[in-house]
């Protein structure tokens, strides 16, 4: 009966979602002519051998101290399909239910861009209580697109399954379930649950909500400074309540109405905020030993252990390297913008250790001072950090840094390596105040070539170390942009317009500070925290490259379409404004925060101890709020 029940939710979505010319159902077999069934994961194994029929749609799971009965009843109505799980007490006595999930295969997952394109989906999760919902967008960003809402009950939270090294590492995002609340069910007593499933064209999700009887619940921004006094509209098809609240304290901040809330977030100030992440990077994170190769290097903190992490134990994403050249780039443009002697002095220091300790003299870059493995992104941080070191000082050597590691990446990694941050606006400045036209000319030629690439390739992303992601799309439409700035040659700016929809499908705009137009990213959790967990990160400073993205496009389209430009920015600055979350209010920082309640059966929902790569986030702050 399962099987079947689970087959009519197949049967509805290839008709609904247009992926099918005719279905035939007949003796418990689905024939489908046309096109194959995308939007789920298939549940026998042959998809991913890790996914059987123990995750089939609307299976239900539980801890329960006595007996329940789960009854599940599915019907179309319209063009939806309404489902309803109602769990029942049927004991002689009261009965704790709790960790309940509900399986959702949406199937989230990367093989390579030409699959994701075609046939594959980024779910946006809003565990909202009665007005929780759940997006399922395409991730080319074309319609139709999927929607799912509550109706009757509560989704607090999700579960993510079957993650794992072995089981798809940063290419599969899981297994999801919806997770009613905990309750406490009386004989007999029954809780009901039900959702909608509907179709929707993306731009107008909140209107099929709202026509549906939903709520859509919206604030002007999600992170507010003390002081300040917050707005939330929850919208209905009959009216509008709106709640003010006066931020009174730090920390996160909700506010509730009629069963469901947003999630704001209370802070000092952003300006305080920020100083105060930098001078605890100055103060702890700059690693202090002559003795030490490292003696310079700004490094990750453990914020459990107070102190800097040796990474005895090796690492690579805990190096002194790599992501962590964040630190350097973020501290040098913001002394830039604000002289320090004591922060210049800093980074002067650092600026010794990379060029000594973790660069060749042909410019060639390892990723800890031992070696480790030779990788293109270090490249482009490296020559970031050197054109932004010439900016601040005036030292044309940083600037000849700059432009001799960029050519060591381009002899190493030719012209079609999607780096994150490539320095087009701050090296092609840098140099030309350094006088060297010559080699202005030279690199511009050369990001030319390199966005040449990226037109020719359009939406058929390379893979890198991994398979399909934002941070692969992000940095190619903010580097196709800058060209354009750069050059004025339109096909590039036509290049990134064309890669939007993609971007854009990645996040969505959920009424929380940790979510709200911050794009999906699911395995950061795993390769940059202490506790090393596979699952959903919100925030994650890398989505801040999409705010980059949309600033960087605002500013090209500000003449053309003064309207749509406004969006973007806007976006933009919401992007980089719920990144503050990852910082706090002595200093230390989170690389990562676990969203979902649990992964494989493990609780989670909890900030990582390690202050990692996060810096990142305040960059791009300073970038798109500069």
């Amino acid at each position: 009966m399962r099987r079947l029940l689970t087959m009519s939710v197949c049967l509805w979505l290839c008709v609904m979602m247009g992926w099918a010319q005719k279905v035939e159902y007949c003796d418990g077999v689905i024939a489908i002519e046309g096109s194959q069934v995308p939007w789920l994961l298939q549940t026998d194994g042959t998809q991913y051998e890790w996914v059987t029929d123990k995750y089939q749609w609307g299976k239900a799971y539980y801890d329960a101290d006595g007996d329940i009965v789960v009854k599940t009843d599915r019907r179309q109505d319209g063009d939806d399909l309404v489902e309803t799980y109602t769990f029942t007490n049927v004991s002689k006595q009261k009965v704790s239910l709790k960790s309940i999930g509900i399986y959702t295969p949406f199937n989230d997952n990367y093989p390579d861009a030409k699959v994701c394109m075609e046939a594959r989906q980024n779910v946006h999760i809003w565990p909202g209580g009665r007005a929780a919902y759940v997006n399922i967008m395409q991730m080319s960003g074309q319609g139709p697109h999927l929607g799912l809402m509550v109706t009757e009950g509560e989704i607090a939270d999700y579960d993510v399954w079957e993650r794992g090294g072995k089981k798809g590492m940063s290419n599969f995002r899981g297994v999801f379930a919806l997770c009613p609340p905990d309750m406490m069910l009386k004989p007999e007593q029954s809780y009901r649950l039900s959702w909608r499933l509907f179709a929707h064209n993306g731009k107008d999700f909140d209107e099929q909500l709202l026509r549906r009887g939903g709520t859509i619940v919206r604030s002007e921004k999600y992170v507010y400074a003390v002081g300040e006094t917050a707005r939330v509209d929850f919208v209905t098809n009959k009216g509008k309540k709106t709640i003010s609240k006066r931020i009174t304290g730090t920390g996160e901040q909700r506010v509730a109405y009629k069963g469901t809330h947003a999630l704001l977030l209370g802070i000092s100030g952003e300006r305080e905020l920020l100083e105060k992440r930098l001078q605890f990077i100055l103060d702890h994170q700059q690693y202090n030993n002559p003795a030490d190769p490292r003696d310079g290097a700004f490094m990750v903190y453990d914020c459990e252990g107070d102190s800097i992490l040796t990474n005895d134990h090796g690492r690579s994403d805990l190096s002194e390297g790599r992501e962590r050249i964040g630190m350097g780039i973020l501290l040098a443009e913001y002394c830039r913008q604000h002289p320090d002697s004591k922060m210049q002095e800093a980074l002067v220091r650092y600026a010794k250790f990379l060029r000594e300790k973790l660069q060749q003299p042909d410019y060639r870059t390892k990723s800890n001072v031992n070696g480790g493995k030779n990788r293109g992104y270090n490249y482009a941080w490296m020559a970031d950090f050197y054109f932004r070191m010439a900016l601040l000082t005036g030292n044309q050597q940083y600037a000849l840094d700059g432009i001799g590691t960029l050519r060591s990446l381009y002899r190493q990694f030719g012209y079609g390596f999607y780096c994150i941050d490539y320095p087009v606006t701050t090296g092609l400045k840098a140099l030309e105040l350094a006088g060297m036209d010559f080699e202005r000319q030279q690199l511009l030629q050369d990001f030319c070539t390199t966005a040449d690439v990226l037109v020719k390739n359009g939406l058929d992303f390379p893979k890198f170390e991994v398979n399909y992601e934002q941070s692969i799309i992000a940095p190619a439409v903010q580097f196709l942009c800058e060209v354009y700035q750069a050059t004025g040659n339109k096909r590039y700016q036509t290049a990134a317009q064309k890669m939007l929809p993609a971007l854009e499908a990645l996040q969505w705009h959920q009424p929380s500070y940790r979510m709200n137009e911050i794009a999906i990213r699911h395995w950061d959790g795993y390769w940059f925290g202490k506790r090393q967990t596979y699952g959903d990160v919100y925030p994650h400073y890398w989505s801040a490259i999409t705010a980059a993205a949309y600033h960087r496009y605002a500013q090209c389209i500000a003449d053309s379409d003064p309207e749509a430009a406004a969006d973007y920015q806007r976006r933009a600055e919401q992007c980089v404004r719920n990144n503050l979350c990852l910082f706090f209010e002595d200093g230390r920082a989170t690389c990562a925060f676990v969203m979902p309640r649990r992964v494989n059966g493990e609780a989670a929902h909890y900030a990582d101890a390690y202050a990692n790569d996060q810096d990142w986030a305040l960059m791009y702050y300073l970038m798109v709020l500069q």
